[in-house]
């Protein structure tokens, strides 16, 4: 079984890939959410249809899991052209990028995924070929080499990032549009979750898909794998409806509660408060005392929870706010980090 950390990760799978590649929308008028994105790469996509040229390199950043690769995909389907689709790790030499772009087709959509990744020397030829639809081959090596410009067919490249602001300047500014992709409210959630369990064929009532998209962390991806473990439940140990109580009964079964938070991010939390009085801890000593390395504390735990108000960074360390003593039913101190702004929920104690 599945542990929660694992459900709530917006990281997909090994074996999520091809349940994805089934519900994904396949046109810009089908996907949920992000309706200003949608609506402005909209006119994007129309006006160089109209122009009968490819349009201007996207750029699109937000948190994984938020529907990057799809709208790459929607981009390549409405244009009506093929899509390419590689990654940044995946472009290690100069040379790998450059056997991607002699062999595009024209108006062809590349996708390169966490874009901010790629290697440097790739980086650069990527400049000259979204600028001037060229590459500079260099043969040879030393004083003998020499550099041959090879011209590639226009395409329209569209890279997806978890963090603009590790991408060079020339490279973010050769960009015609860029996209930054929002977490998503619960309604929108309740729609994709909807939508998906029309297609697996889930009983999903509304107050079922309220109940799953509340625990979602604003992320699509959570909110479908988290039906598919509701849908498990349901079938195993109900009679397949997907009413709130049997939603919640199997969301509590895989630890996620009904803020989304899982075992290690409740983890985190308790040792901040009950261990160090609320902080501030520094964030070796906070992933000690959990039994986890630091960076799995500072990049799967530690951004949903500072985008909670649960807890915030300071230069001191880490420290809890008085929404985390709340969470957990504990009286927080008068002088916790955002007490001030916080209901007095401890009046009659």
């Amino acid at each position: 079984m599945s542990g929660g950390r694992d459900l709530v990760s917006p990281e997909p799978d090994n074996d999520e890939y091809a349940i994805e590649a089934a519900l994904r929308p396949k046109r810009l008028d089908e996907f949920i959410g992000q309706a200003r994105v949608r609506e402005q790469l909209s006119l994007v996509l129309e006006s160089a249809m109209r122009r009968n040229r490819p349009p201007d390199h996207v750029l699109m950043s937000g948190g994984p899991g938020l529907g990057k690769t799809t709208l790459a995909m929607i981009i390549a389907a409405e244009l009506g052209m093929p899509l390419r689709v590689t990654s940044g790790p995946a472009l290690e030499r100069a040379g790998d990028l450059a056997a991607i772009l002699s062999t595009l087709s024209e108006g062809e959509v590349l996708f390169i995924d966490e874009i901010h990744r790629m290697a440097r020397p790739a980086e650069e030829m990527l400049y000259l070929a979204m600028e001037d639809f060229r590459v500079d081959i260099v043969v040879g090596k030393g004083p003998g080499a020499t550099s041959i410009p090879l011209d590639i067919a226009p395409f329209t490249l569209v890279g997806a990032t978890t963090r603009a602001g590790l991408l060079p300047a020339p490279l973010r500014d050769r960009f015609g549009f860029t996209a930054h992709m929002d977490f998503y409210e619960a309604a929108e959630l309740e729609q994709v979750l909807t939508r998906s369990a029309r297609l697996l064929s889930v009983d999903l009532p509304p107050e079922g898909a309220h109940e799953i998209a509340r625990r979602s962390r604003g992320t699509p991806r959570i909110a479908n794998r988290l039906l598919r473990r509701v849908r498990d439940f349901s079938e195993v140990r109900a009679d397949g409806l997907v009413t709130r109580e049997i939603a919640s009964a199997a969301l509590n079964l895989y630890e996620v509660d009904g803020e989304g938070l899982d075992r290690l991010d409740r983890a985190v939390l308790g040792v901040l408060l009950r261990k160090f009085g609320g902080g501030p801890v520094g964030l070796s000593t906070l992933a000690v005392a959990v039994g986890e390395e630091p960076e799995t504390v500072e990049v799967v735990a530690e951004p949903f929870l500072v985008r909670q108000g649960l807890i915030a960074r300071t230069p001191r360390g880490r420290v809890a706010t008085a929404s985390a003593w709340a969470h957990l039913g504990l009286t927080p101190p008068p002088d916790a980090f955002g007490a001030s702004v916080l209901p007095s929920l401890f009046d009659e104690a």
